[in-house]
């Protein structure tokens, strides 16, 4: 069980060295996006950029890839083959394994769509990649049809339901009140895995430790907030946070820019991709307070 005395310190911001290069920093790799949610792995993508990655590639169905490549000329784009309804098919496996070979970090979800070939594709992906992952949105959907959706994670796994999600993760477990927190922490125990509950207060345990976010507002329930964060701790982990704090900063300063951006948009207006304009914003805030 967790240990409830203290919340987990959150971590300094790494300090970038006068004569580093873009390898320094990470290469990302977004894997997501079907013909009705192209805008979901762009916002995720932009994130990773605005979240320091020195390098971001995003892998989508070929049909969306050039709406996907006119969010932002500073990632680059993969178009992978697509079924009948224009979504990843499970035999793009082997060309997702071969991309994510070099990269620092991979986030996946954001817009992908379900059915029974990206069900296949995420959990093999989940079992056999050793890269650290962020995984979000449809692939938390696609791991929680698994009997043991968190099990036998080949590399460091940070998860980022909402409560819908995590419902669905935890597999029909009684949830009382007040009890999520403790499951969560439970379950990241049992898999040697990083939860991230996103909520009003969200919530982030690695099974040991829990840190609780005290950042964000009401504006940020809005769809794409989440995807923005996928982006966010993907960078993060990439340019070398440990995945515990980068989920804890990533949390911190995506709850940081919505509470900058609401200054300007009202929480009536705030949308998903103001998030990613405040950034920025969040990471000067967090210097100039350090």
């Amino acid at each position: 069980m967790a240990k409830k005395s203290t919340n987990y310190p959150l971590p300094k911001l790494l300090t970038r060295k006068p004569n580093s290069h873009k390898g320094d920093y990470g290469h990302a790799l977004l894997i997501g996006g079907s013909p009705a949610m192209a805008g979901a792995i762009s916002l995720a993508s932009m994130a990773a950029l605005r979240g320091g990655a020195g390098l971001v590639t995003v892998a989508v169905p070929a049909g969306i890839q050039g709406t996907v490549a006119q969010f932002d000329p500073s990632y680059m784009t993969v178009g992978l083959e697509m079924d009948l309804a224009g979504q990843i098919p499970f035999h793009q496996r082997d060309t997702l394994t071969a991309l994510a070979k070099s990269k620092s970090c991979i986030g996946i979800g954001p817009g992908l769509g379900t059915s029974r070939g990206i069900e296949m594709l995420v959990c093999d992906l989940y079992t056999q990649l050793r890269q650290p992952m962020v995984i979000d949105a449809d692939a938390l959907n696609a791991l929680s049809q698994r009997t043991e959706p968190l099990a036998d994670a080949a590399g460091p796994r940070i998860l980022t339901p909402h409560p819908g999600e995590f419902r669905r993760l935890a597999k029909g477990r009684y949830l009382p009140k007040g009890s999520w927190s403790r499951i969560a922490s439970d379950m990241a125990k049992a898999h040697n895995a990083i939860i991230v509950l996103k909520g009003h207060r969200t919530v982030v345990t690695d099974g040991q430790q829990v840190y609780n976010n005290n950042t964000g507002n009401a504006g940020m329930a809005t769809g794409g907030c989440g995807d923005v964060l996928t982006g966010l701790i993907t960078a993060l982990v990439g340019r070398g946070y440990s995945p515990m704090d980068a989920a804890c900063l990533g949390v911190y300063l995506h709850g940081t820019a919505g509470d900058l951006a609401v200054k300007t948009t009202g929480k009536e207006s705030l949308i998903a991709s103001d998030l990613i304009d405040f950034i920025e914003s969040a990471f000067l805030a967090m210097e100039k307070n350090k």
